[in-house]
């Protein structure tokens, strides 16, 4: 069977820069019991280069050809009956620890294997390709194993699969989807170093969202205003008609609104001054428009936050995300952003009872008082990037409600 790779004992031949990079921060592991169900990821646009974070927080750097693996373990998840996104997430956890979504070669073993489409060189026994899979166990030829297509069938298995359950693939494992993920991952790998799939799980979510949003999660955009405060940044004076939402397309659940609430919390009665928009831990944050970060620290209920000050339509207006993962702030006071830039991360810091984004508009300043965010978007936004009024409420892929101050 296929054997987790040690540090060290991948040497790569092909390894294509990042050209650019998405911030995303880490997960804890879960099981698929405690989580939400969801129907077949489709893949989306693959972005040139992404950063993801392991369960400790270690960033992993992943490439366009790194990716374009990871598209096709989940465009062929996204076939077979019942793999749905639960299965998806231990394919790609398996794949992250065994190659890290390098398609490997192992000439030691089968000098035939370089003659096919490789990423490089491994030198784990006699495994190959991208789950580290042995021709000599029966999870195929050397030919078929070359084949990222064919060992995404091979793992998920089930009665469409290659193998017919011998070696089990991941739908031939009675309760694989009451197991945690790296678990899963075990128990179709059987590899020697059974713990370390767990470290990958959060790199494994962040894969997907990043892959199968319907919004690019994007980078600052470079302009060429003389005006700009700095090379590349709208400064905060400078007016802007751009608003767009702070969290990406289809990533989050509206859970809490604008206004008096018992606080969930503190248990007691008191203004609720923003929209919570429950999403993934890690889920990247975005600067709504043009404008200058003025507070980047953690205090209070909000945890981890950021405000940044605008000028739009001539009007002096503040934004408020709270409870950022905990240093997962991509800003500091004084930065110039633009609109769409990631600015942070969803946490779950200060007062909060789980993974949200807690969205606030300020008009006038930041110690102004707050309006209701959702009105204002809904203004900010009309014949803009999205119809807030269809999107509001629909829930993200896979993810809980959770709500703060």
């Amino acid at each position: 069977m296929a054997r987790t790779l040690a540090a060290g004992a991948l040497a790569l031949l092909v390894v294509a820069p990042v050209v650019a990079v998405l911030g995303v921060a880490g997960l804890a592991a879960h099981a698929f019991a405690d989580d939400c169900a969801s129907g077949p990821t489709r893949v989306g646009t693959i972005p040139d280069g992404f950063i993801g974070h392991q369960a400790d927080g270690t960033a992993v750097r992943l490439t366009r050809s790194q990716l374009g693996h990871a598209a096709t373990i989940i465009d062929v998840g996204s076939r077979i009956p019942n793999v749905e996104h639960e299965g998806v997430i231990v394919a790609l956890t398996a794949a992250l620890t065994e190659s890290r979504l390098h398609n490997l070669a192992n000439p030691s073993a089968y000098p035939e294997s370089t003659r096919f489409a490789n990423d490089g060189i491994g030198s784990d026994h006699d495994s190959l390709g991208l789950f580290q899979m042995r021709p000599v166990a029966g999870w195929g030829t050397v030919a078929q194993l070359m084949d990222p297509t064919y060992q995404a069938e091979a793992f998920y298995g089930g009665t469409g699969g290659p193998n017919h359950g011998s070696p089990r693939g991941l739908l031939d494992i009675p309760g694989w989807s009451e197991l945690e993920p790296g678990a899963a991952a075990q128990a179709v790998e059987v590899s020697a170093h059974p713990d370390r799939y767990t470290a990958w799980v959060p790199v494994a979510e962040q894969v997907v969202a990043a892959l199968t949003h319907a919004a690019p999660l994007v980078e600052p955009v470079e302009t060429t205003s003389p005006d700009a405060g700095s090379p590349g940044m709208a400064s905060a004076g400078s007016a802007t008609a751009t608003v767009v939402f702070p969290l990406p397309q289809s990533t989050w659940t509206r859970t809490s609104g604008y206004g008096t609430r018992t606080n969930p919390v503190l248990h007691v009665v008191r203004l609720h001054a923003g929209v919570d928009l429950a999403a993934v831990a890690g889920t990247p944050v975005l600067a709504t428009a043009d404008g200058r970060v003025v507070v980047a620290e953690h205090s209070g209920g909000l945890g981890n936050h950021v405000a940044v000050e605008h000028t739009i339509d001539g009007t002096r207006v503040v934004s408020v995300y709270g409870h950022l993962l905990a240093d997962s702030a991509a800003v500091t006071v004084g930065a110039d952003v633009v609109a769409g830039q990631v600015i942070g991360h969803v946490g779950s810091t200060g007062n909060s009872t789980g993974p949200h984004l807690h969205f606030e508009i300020r008009p006038g300043g930041v110690d102004q008082p707050a309006i209701d965010p959702t009105a204002w978007l809904n203004a900010a936004m009309a014949g803009g990037q999205i119809d807030l009024g269809d999107v509001i409420d629909r829930p993200p892929a896979c993810t809980k409600g959770a709500t703060g101050p």
